[in-house]
């Protein structure tokens, strides 16, 4: 038997996806800080907030009590119950608890969806940038991703003419992200107005990822799958990782019809059996204080956000995009010379900071790089100046700064 190369499924290759590369400086800075090194992270959003104090006390209580043993497949009702009046008080339509599958986080929501909505052969629009694990996702289960371009002219607004252009008779399910990550724009009412339209037409199903909607900061967020005729064909995946500071906890959630929800408790027997019942006990705490705790943390991005986004202005060789939401900034390098890839690259060799090569979000998204402000500002501020340093070796030549666009 030496020297026999066993086989892998091709699952494998597929869920490798071409985006999973990017990661790799991100993964490097984590390890140089666990050794202590001079490094400064802003290549993931994980904020450095802690969870809410009665959050945690939730989980301990509950954890004393003996919630330790097997709990429903598709969540206890309690923390079901919660979700779907948490959905409807914030714009969604009037769900039960018969719609809401509790999954492992939003990226474990948008997997199940990806394996209960989707065959091989299938086509599946996906509003570019997006998420760097959709490929991967959609690709699992055999469905190719098209991915349509925002509108030209930069601002990353999506574009409905062409999401229509790209219907196709394999076509079965639209993909997009509202706020959006990397970009942080918010879909307004015109927009997800015109997609609804088209999803409806083409009688397709819709998966919208809403893991930032409590983080909206100038645009009001809305639900596509309250809008008529949706609520049928319409998966809302969400969690409290982003709205809570709870990543770690992976608790997350789809919101459907029941039938959906009928096999996403098929897939969960399989694939979760169930999430620990004191972590559904302390979601149920997290939902019925979630509008002061959303709140709280929309004060703290918005700070930092601006923090941030001052210390950019001025830069040679960016153009910086404000976002509306969320808890990143695009920012196009292409004024230097360096691809994104480059610059990330060198910018972490060079100055430590750690970087995301936006191009892995889609080729709309190329000559750009997302920096997340999930650090305290004094953080942000420092990776700013370590940039600014890095750009001017760079951009000598170059007679403006950096400007908002």
């Amino acid at each position: 038997m030496k020297g026999v190369a066993m086989q892998y499924s091709p699952l494998a290759d597929r869920l490798a996806g071409e985006g999973a590369a990017a990661w790799d400086i991100h993964f490097r800075a984590v390890a140089a800080q666990a050794r202590g090194e001079d490094v400064i992270v802003l290549s993931v959003g994980d904020p450095d907030l802690c969870t809410p104090t009665a959050v945690i006390e939730s989980a301990v209580a509950a954890l004393r009590a003996g919630q330790t043993h097997y709990s429903a497949i598709i969540g206890e009702a309690p923390l079901r119950a919660a979700i779907a009046a948490h959905f409807q008080s914030h714009g969604g339509w009037p769900a039960g608890p018969d719609n809401v599958c509790v999954v492992a986080g939003a990226q474990n929501g948008l997997f199940c969806a990806s394996m209960l909505l989707f065959q091989p052969g299938d086509q599946v629009l996906v509003l570019d940038p997006c998420y760097v694990t959709y490929e991967a996702t959609l690709r699992a289960g055999g469905a190719e991703p098209v991915r349509v371009p925002p509108r030209p002219g930069g601002g990353f607004r999506p574009n409905p003419e062409a999401v229509r252009a790209a219907i196709t008779p394999r076509t079965r399910g639209l993909m997009f992200a509202t706020p959006n990550n990397p970009t942080g724009v918010v879909l307004s009412a015109d927009e997800l107005a015109a997609l609804a339209e088209i999803a409806r037409e083409a009688d397709v199903w819709v998966v919208s990822d809403e893991v930032y909607a409590s983080l909206c900061f100038e645009a009001e967020h809305r639900c596509i799958a309250a809008l008529p005729g949706m609520a049928e064909r319409t998966v809302t995946v969400s969690s409290l990782s982003k709205s809570h500071a709870m990543t770690g906890w992976r608790l997350g959630w789809m919101i459907g019809p029941p039938g959906l929800i009928a096999h996403a408790a098929n897939l969960a027997l399989c694939v979760l059996y169930g999430l620990p019942p004191f972590i559904q006990t302390a979601g149920v705490t997290a939902l019925a204080e979630a509008d002061a705790i959303a709140a709280d943390m929309r004060t703290v991005f918005r700070r930092r956000r601006d923090r941030l986004l001052g210390d950019l202005d001025g830069i040679p060789g960016l153009r910086v995009l404000p976002p509306e939401a969320g808890m990143f900034v695009m920012a196009d390098v292409s004024d230097t010379g360096l691809s994104s890839a480059a610059f990330a690259r060198s910018l972490y060799q060079e100055q430590g900071v750690a970087v995301l090569d936006a191009s892995a979000f889609g080729a709309s998204a190329a000559g750009h790089i997302r920096l997340s402000y999930v650090l305290a500002e004094d953080h942000l501020s420092e990776a700013a100046r370590r940039l600014a340093a890095f750009c001017r070796t760079r951009a000598g030549g170059l007679a403006q700064g950096g400007r908002h666009g």
